[in-house]
């Protein structure tokens, strides 16, 4: 990237993915990079910092996604929407210069891994992707109502999307909500169509007479299998980390 320019500016946008993207079309339109970019919702003034507010532009974005799999690869937008999901700080900045040189380089970009900031991106991609890919076997649906099912996770990346898209796919048909206690975000669906809700605030109704026996049967279950001789704590929190173990219904 010896052509472009650094500038001594921190960029401040509203923390979705659509504003990120407006963020890469106005820095390859202008071939400048900031030294930093914010979530407005998360930064911290500091009299250091000479701050720009990005605005998003729904048809500057719509341009840069599609550009990024017409232009470069759909492994790229792939990698670009995982790594974007991750908690890493910094991450916005690694995804910019990775994009920025995809551009111009084309699929290459991925295998160039002894670029410091392209080898970060496959890092935190393979982070939030791993993430996202435990918790559609790990997530526990409950009934709380008649065709509602309500589950809580608590991720380390904010990977409601991926996942609720998921089990849109597995349960076409069926209402549910699934909350990230961690950032208190909700995603609902219908059984027609899905939104994200942020800071929302709402006591989890009880479960159902019938779901209280389903999980009596399933822990008793999850107990008869088990053998006591051949009891791994180890390999069991490999496979089903200990820090998830608080949504789960059976106790490993």
């Amino acid at each position: 990237m010896s052509n472009w320019k650094l500038i001594n500016k921190t960029y401040l946008y509203d923390g979705t993915f659509d504003g990120f993207l407006t963020i890469v079309f106005d820095s390859y339109s202008s071939k400048t990079l900031p030294q930093k970019i914010f979530d407005k919702k998360a930064y911290s003034p500091n009299f250091l910092d000479q701050t720009i507010e990005i605005k998003t532009d729904s048809e500057k974005a719509k341009r840069v996604f599609n550009g990024i799999e017409k232009n470069i690869s759909y492994t790229t937008l792939y990698n670009t929407y995982y790594a974007f999901l991750s908690n890493e700080n910094e991450k916005e900045l690694y995804i910019l210069k990775y994009l920025c040189d995809g551009f111009d380089i084309g699929p290459e970009i991925n295998n160039m891994l002894t670029i410091s900031y392209v080898f970060k991106v496959m890092n935190i991609k393979k982070r939030a992707f791993g993430e996202c890919h435990r918790l559609k076997g790990l997530l526990r649906f409950q009934e709380v109502g008649e065709n509602l099912y309500y589950a809580s996770i608590h991720p380390d990346n904010n990977i409601i999307e991926p996942l609720g898209h998921h089990f849109i796919n597995r349960l076409p048909t069926q209402n549910f909500i699934i909350h990230d206690k961690t950032r208190n975000i909700c995603f609902l669906y219908n059984g027609t169509e899905y939104k994200i809700i942020d800071n929302i605030n709402f006591e989890v109704p009880d479960v159902s007479m019938q779901e209280q026996k389903y999980q009596e049967l399933w822990k008793l279950f999850f107990k008869t299998i088990a053998i006591k001789e051949r009891t791994n704590p180890r390999c069991q929190m490999q496979y089903m980390p200990k820090k998830y173990w608080k949504d789960l219904i059976e106790e490993p």
